[in-house]
């Protein structure tokens, strides 16, 4: 114990003599936030075990400030959404402890770790003792539902397992396994999310120093995506966005963030917004940004959006009047969902889209004839509303005209590539009802993957394209118009060959014999 106590005064000096001073180019003004002696003592380990990790966190604005001087913040300044905090941790910065230790009690993967009791995975529960404004917004987000309406929706789970399944051929006919945890986990569930459980406790050797360690055995670990459910039965990860373990605003208010999963062919907001005005002013610009500061200032701190700025960040203009409030609900702006399955239809109600039964009684928004869900759907009250909201955002840039014109072509958009896909469903129905394909996995066949790819990647990329202002080679030839017009004549053409090909030789043309 006297080695530990040592060891960590140690720690402390060096924190603020040495390494320290990177992190406090950033945040010169909280420079003397002190370390709790449970903090001090991890990093006295740490300092030697993990030293990646140890100097992230000195970059981070939590090692550099306290609960107590983020409450006295204004308003609109503040970064902490909480009215209170507990005592024992409003005079320390928030350090490993600090996070660590929280909820002990809720957590299956609490462990006894030199002295201490941690938790390995830090959740959006243990977030909320600072942020619970931010953590129910993003719990009740279709974000934050991900692994959920993923893998507890039987039409969406049975497209990820006919995507994700090793196949096998045996006597010519092609079967299907169930995919593995770690395929999943590193295809539709990296970004998802996945179910992360305690299985019981394992040794592993931590280095020379400390030798052998018991920890939990944790399934489906490491995982970072959005929607993960964590081992204290919380859903969700902050660290998605704001990565390990400095937690930094920048790094969530850069479009590389968000690129890490929205990208072509079936999401290509990442690709599109890098061809576009935005994304070339951005590029160009980003040098001259200032990512920190809250509130974001248009104008002053950024000059063109990114896709924190319309989607989700506090906006304001120079003088701090406030144009959008900041969310973390990522759909909270949005009147309609572009990403569509299997059309383009009004924005949830809830981010719990298993909920949802259409007039047919399938999990899904629309009928295959593309009949809204209305009561699960938010109603044009609301679309209203939120298209006031997005409208405003691009208020600080544009007129009136423009902004006007931009989303009425985005409406003619939305509808058209809707056609096209109701085109392809009453192909994949014919199909279907002669019997050309089987209905029994809606997802497996030739002339089923041609209709996915209509409405998952073709029809998905024009909507994202006429939405992010100018990407035209994504509207037209880039998984766009000429690959819906494409895939349509592919699905007929296939129908026909098929058909031929099923047909009795008797009642067959000469020449087909």
């Amino acid at each position: 114990m006297r080695k530990m106590i040592i060891l960590a005064s140690i720690a402390t000096m060096l924190l603020f003599l040495g390494s320290g001073s990177f992190a406090g180019e950033e945040h010169k003004e909280d420079h003397d936030a002190g370390l709790s002696p449970q903090t001090q003592a991890c990093i006295a380990c740490h300092r030697s075990v993990t030293p990646g990790i140890v100097e992230d966190w000195l970059t981070s604005r939590h090692s550099h400030t306290t609960p107590q001087k983020a409450l006295k913040q204004a308003l609109l300044q503040r970064r902490i959404s909480a009215e209170t905090v507990p005592s024992a941790l409003a005079e320390y910065a928030v350090g490993c402890y600090e996070c660590h230790s929280l909820n002990p009690d809720r957590h299956q993967d609490n462990f006894p770790h030199m002295g201490y009791r941690i938790n390995v995975v830090v959740s959006p529960n243990d977030c909320s003792t600072c942020h619970p404004i931010e953590v129910t917004q993003y719990t009740g987000s279709k974000k934050g539902q991900a692994w959920k309406n993923i893998m507890s929706n039987p039409l969406y789970h049975t497209l990820v397992s006919t995507i994700d399944s090793v196949k096998k051929v045996d006597n010519g006919m092609i079967t299907m396994m169930e995919p593995s945890p770690q395929t999943l986990q590193e295809t539709c569930l990296g970004c998802h999310g996945t179910r992360v459980e305690v299985k019981g406790m394992k040794k592993v050797f931590s280095g020379s120093t400390w030798g052998e360690i018991t920890i939990p055995d944790l399934t489906n670990w490491p995982s970072q995506g959005v929607g993960r459910e964590n081992p204290d039965g919380s859903i969700g990860s902050c660290t998605s966005c704001h990565p390990r373990h400095s937690f930094s605003i920048k790094v969530a208010r850069k479009p590389y963030t968000c690129g890490q999963c929205h990208l072509d062919p079936d999401v290509p907001a990442y690709n599109i917004y890098k061809e576009s005005k935005h994304g070339t002013l951005y590029e160009t610009f980003e040098d001259r940004w200032d990512f920190e500061a809250v509130p974001w200032r248009l104008g002053k701190d950024f000059t063109a959006p990114t896709c924190a700025a319309c989607h989700n960040s506090l906006i304001t203009t120079a003088d701090g009047t406030v144009i959008a409030g900041r969310t973390h609900d990522f759909g909270a702006r949005l009147w309609v969902r572009l990403f569509g399955l299997i059309y383009a239809h009004p924005q949830p109600k809830d981010g719990n889209t298993t909920i949802i039964r259409n007039k047919d009684g399938l999990p899904l928004p629309t009928t295959f004839l593309n009949e809204p869900a209305a009561d699960f759907l938010i109603d044009r009250t609301e679309q209203e509303r939120r298209y006031d909201t997005m409208k405003n955002v691009c208020r600080g840039c544009h007129s009136t005209r423009w902004i006007s014109d931009h989303f009425g072509k985005m409406e003619n958009t939305v509808r058209e590539t809707n056609e096209m896909t109701l085109a392809a469903t009453k192909l994949m129905t014919e199909a279907w009802d002669r019997g050309i394909e089987d209905r029994a996995n809606p997802f497996d066949e030739q002339i089923e993957k041609l209709w996915i790819k209509q409405w998952l990647f073709y029809a998905n990329s024009v909507r994202y394209a006429s939405a992010m202002t100018g990407a035209p080679d994504y509207a037209a030839f880039k998984n766009g118009w000429w690959e819906l017009s494409d895939n349509l004549r592919k699905m007929r053409d296939t129908i026909d060959l098929k058909s031929n090909l099923l047909k009795p030789a008797a009642s067959q043309p000469p020449g087909n014999k």
